[in-house]
């Protein structure tokens, strides 16, 4: 039998090359054939063809790839006569390949090193929101966000790349945005759940980035894996018929209090009367203890100019809408709508609130003329889901896969520092 193993290795073939190639091993005597793609000595090894070894005339008994001393995953097809690496490779490594057929009489052993292309693309990824460790509401979007605008051709690519785990199966779905509408100018790509997180669980997402063909001979530079938490189920209503905002955690109300809406009379050329107060669902973005808010669309000198400074300011749009402590007239507090398009809260609701609130909480505001565009900040959930899918570019919902172990997590009771912001402009 060793003989015969000895024999086989003796006698197979090598194509070698700088495109990767294929390196095979036995295939006479009765002994199965092994194929490894790339070859033994390839130097310039397309990453994201990744690692193929097959067998003929018998069954893969084992497959191990490594780089750097780690393992790389991978998958054995149902009739364990093929096996490919899970993710692209990463550029710029060399690799170490094994592998074992197994005959009817004999068995046959191959392996190849190699290296793969160390050109990587100009676009990269700037970052992933959330933020890891960070704690989120159960409305909270993941964003992918790259310096550049991403190629169309790799757009497909890097979707399937994209990998969600969470500890409570969720459907969700990508869609593709440009730095337009981004809400802070960066291209993204963001994954918004069908129906919102099940709350205190933990998710992890990983941009499996490296090796992706980006450009004609350019590859994606590096992975990159963020773990954060939902919170507590946070549910705020704000009605602007009865100038009462509620606040909902895990289905019970905990807090209410009087608030005052835009007034409305300020339309623009654009048409959009700004100082009414966007309805629809609405996410809390970023926070900030003192915000200075001006009017978007003017300068100083015009009419209806303001420069202030406001407290506990907790922003839900990037046409500057924040939820905050009135600064003004307290008698509008619960009875009319006198603010500029802010949500005006007493201050002691309005520093709790800033305080107790989680970045991707749900605000629902209703009874007002202008509508949040879903493009307006984190207004994502102004799509209909199946809508929403359709700027993906496999256009189709991908439900999240089960962390390993799933860790149960404890109850959320501090609210983390938010996101990054858009445009420093307010209307309280």
């Amino acid at each position: 039998m060793v003989a015969l193993t000895i024999l086989a290795l003796a006698t197979g073939c090598s194509a070698k090359g700088g495109d990767g190639g294929e390196t095979s091993a036995g295939g006479s005597d009765g002994a199965p054939k092994v194929t490894i793609t790339p070859a033994d000595a390839a130097g310039e090894a397309a990453p994201d063809r990744g690692v193929t070894v097959t067998a003929e005339g018998g069954t893969l008994s084992q497959v191990s790839v490594r780089a750097g001393g780690a393992e790389v995953p991978g998958a054995l097809a149902a009739d364990h006569r093929t096996w490919r690496t899970t993710w692209s490779l990463k550029p710029g490594t060399r690799y170490e390949v094994s592998a074992k057929a197994d005959g009817k009489k004999t068995s046959t052993t191959a392996t190849s090193r190699f290296t793969t292309s160390a050109a990587t693309a100009a676009t990269k990824i700037s970052q992933i929101v959330p933020a890891t460790g960070e704690t989120v509401g159960v409305g909270m979007p993941i964003f992918v966000q790259f310096n550049k605008e991403v190629p169309v051709k790799a757009r497909t690519a890097i979707e399937r790349a994209l990998e969600v785990k969470s500890d409570k199966p969720t459907e969700g779905g990508w869609r593709w945005l440009s730095a337009g509408e981004s809400f802070n100018g960066l291209p993204s790509v963001v994954f918004r759940p069908r129906k919102p997180w099940k709350p205190r669980q933990k998710v992890t997402v990983t941009a499996h980035y490296a090796g992706l063909r980006i450009g004609d001979a350019v590859f994606g530079d590096k992975d990159v894996t963020h773990t954060f938490r939902i919170g507590d189920s946070h549910i705020i209503t704000v009605s602007a018929t009865t100038d009462r905002l509620t606040v909902k955690k895990n289905g019970r109300v905990v807090r209410s209090w009087g608030v005052s809406l835009g007034s409305g009379g300020d339309v623009q050329s654009d048409g959009i009367d700004h100082q009414l107060t966007t309805s629809g669902v609405h996410l809390t973005m970023n926070k900030v203890r003192l915000e200075r808010m001006r009017p978007p669309g003017k300068k100083k000198g015009d009419p209806g100019w303001y420069d202030e400074k406001v407290p506990w300011a907790y922003r839900i749009s990037n046409s500057g809408e924040y939820i905050h402590q009135n600064m003004d007239d307290p008698s509008c507090l619960g009875n009319r709508n006198c603010s500029h398009g802010c949500v005006r809260s007493p201050a002691a609701d309005a520093q709790w609130f800033f305080n107790w609130a989680y970045p991707g909480d749900m605000v629902t505001i209703t009874g007002t003329k202008r509508k949040l565009e879903w493009t307006n900040g984190w207004g994502y959930w102004q799509l209909p889901f199946d809508q929403w899918v359709q700027g993906g570019r496999l256009k189709k919902p991908v439900t999240t896969a089960p962390r390993t172990p799933a860790t149960p997590t404890a109850p959320a009771t501090d609210a983390p520092a938010g996101t990054n912001a858009g445009p420093e402009t307010g209307t309280p």
